[in-house]
């Protein structure tokens, strides 16, 4: 089993688009409605969108390979690029998505692992995200992965406002 790791460049802008779209819809397009996910992709999505997002130095995006084809990607925010403000002793993990074909072969627990290294080279006390409180199975992967729920926001797909639950970590 080959996994590897990279960190995005703007000269990935593309196929970072193609993975976000891929990798959102495969999660949730069958819990919401054709008009909000559309709405959705085309604004966290578009290519202006991404590529400031990747020209921002307090964010970092990582595409994971399994045998040679990219799998899934990591989105990591730290300081004022965080979506919450949580300080800059925390980094967010705003996004970590593995292609369904290629999920349960480890590919999370390596973007996770991947996290707190940064975190850790970064002198970072915690790591959180947000996670849509129906999304079980990623709800039950961060608690065994040591997260806690430790609050909510408000996450809107197009006009639908939906809950996220807020777990972090603590960095040790």
């Amino acid at each position: 089993m080959t996994i590897n790791i990279k960190k995005c460049t703007l000269e990935d802008l593309r196929q970072l688009q193609e993975i976000s779209y891929e990798t959102f819809n495969e999660t949730f397009k069958h819990q919401n409605s054709p008009e909000n996910m559309n709405a959705y992709l085309e604004r966290a999505f578009n290519l202006e969108q991404l590529e400031k997002e990747l020209s921002n130095i307090s964010s970092q995006f990582f595409f994971v390979y399994f045998h040679h084809e990219v799998a899934g990607y990591l989105k990591l925010n730290t300081n004022d690029a965080q979506s919450e403000e949580m300080g800059d002793e925390s980094l967010e993990i705003e996004r970590i998505y593995i292609k369904n074909k290629f999920q349960k072969h480890g590919l999370g627990k390596y973007l996770l692992n991947k996290a707190m290294e940064i975190a850790m080279e970064q002198n970072k006390t915690k790591i959180w995200l947000g996670v849509w409180e129906k999304n079980e199975n990623a709800i039950a992967f961060y608690k065994k992965m040591g997260f806690v729920q430790t609050g909510a926001h408000s996450f809107y797909m197009g006009d639908e406002e939906q809950l996220d639950f807020i777990m972090t970590k603590i960095v040790s």
